[in-house]
């Protein structure tokens, strides 16, 4: 990894990457790709921050992985979707690993008709990722997924594009009805955005876009033509948490990510994040996390579970969903 930090992983560079026969992947512009297992073991070669949204599906043996730092763990009729900007890190694959995924460009998704405005998806997908499916709705997943990649082979049809559209969208209304079935109590309603969820997208793509070098609220306010306290207010009331707390948790997750693979020293590191000093950022993140930079690096060095704690999980059990410690939701 070089200076830019940690590598994004889109549409485009799955095509163009290297590592990959293109033939393996079926695409439709810049927007949705459809592979296999030999692609995605080639694809996330260290860590990678998404583009995309990525769904896959396993069908056979296991691949342990790290999604934003956290571990989990695929085995035979487990989902994981990860979302943009999530980073993520393939630790292990079995040697007979079988699984079919789904790559979704953001700007797709957020324009086919009521999927894109399901923004308590953001919110539990972020910390729920997994989620073992029963005999049907694997099913259905893998015959989606057949049936897309047929028609995107079919080049010669001239309403492919719009067809596969078509396809996408009734593919994501039936993962809603997965999530509604798992997460009753933050169930993925579909309905028009409110104002103030629309000011919090508009907030976190712009987080997105600057939180390596700016970490004022007065900043974020001032792209939104908002108050701090105002801006503040709204941030909280849809998501939970303050705009401080989302600066942070993005700055601790890339400089645990770049701490974590990267050739650049810890100077460079802190340069790349915009603090003022080595010191400083070292503070900074003493503060966040309990440990110094170098603590850190020897820490994951010594893969003693530090960054490979499993994070929370739902089971769905048939008296009630409960949390459990593995990262994923199950029956």
């Amino acid at each position: 990894m070089d200076i830019q930090g940690v590598p994004k992983i889109g549409i485009s560079s799955v095509v163009h990457s290297k590592h990959i026969d293109p033939n393996s992947i079926d695409v439709v512009d810049n927007d949705i790709a459809l592979f296999d297992t030999e692609s995605v073991t080639s694809l996330y070669n260290g860590p990678s921050k998404l583009e995309v949204v990525s769904i896959g599906l396993c069908l056979e043996g296991s691949t342990r992985f790290n999604i934003s730092l956290r571990e989990f763990e695929l085995i035979p009729g487990r989902m994981v979707i990860a979302l943009p900007n999530q980073i993520i890190e393939h630790r292990q694959f079995s040697a007979n690993f079988r699984g079919i995924f789904f790559a979704v460009s953001k700007n797709l998704l957020e324009s086919l008709p009521k999927v894109g405005n399901v923004l308590s998806f953001f919110f539990f997908l972020k910390d729920y990722p997994c989620f073992d499916l029963n005999l049907h709705e694997q099913e259905m997943i893998k015959e989606y997924h057949a049936f897309i990649r047929k028609r995107l082979r079919n080049k010669e049809d001239m309403y492919r594009r719009e067809v596969v559209m078509g396809l996408m969208q009734g593919f994501f209304f039936e993962l809603c009805n997965i999530f509604n079935s798992y997460a009753p109590d933050s169930s993925a309603v579909v309905k028009s955005k409110s104002r103030k969820e629309y000011i919090f997208e508009r907030f976190y793509e712009s987080l997105i876009q600057s939180y390596q070098s700016e970490r004022s609220v007065k900043f974020y306010a001032d792209q939104l033509c908002l108050t701090p306290k105002h801006l503040s207010g709204v941030v909280k009331e849809i998501s939970g948490k303050t705009v401080g707390e989302w600066i942070d948790e993005l700055v601790i997750l890339e400089a645990k990510a770049l701490l974590n693979s990267s050739s650049m020293n810890i100077q460079e590191i802190a340069d790349r994040l915009n603090f003022a000093n080595q010191s400083f950022f070292g503070k900074y993140f003493k503060h966040y996390t309990g440990m110094s930079p170098k603590e850190m690096v020897n820490d994951y060095g010594s893969d003693n579970g530090r960054f490979s704690s499993l994070g929370p999980a739902f089971y769905r059990t048939p008296e009630r969903t409960r949390l459990n410690v593995s990262g994923v939701i199950s029956k």
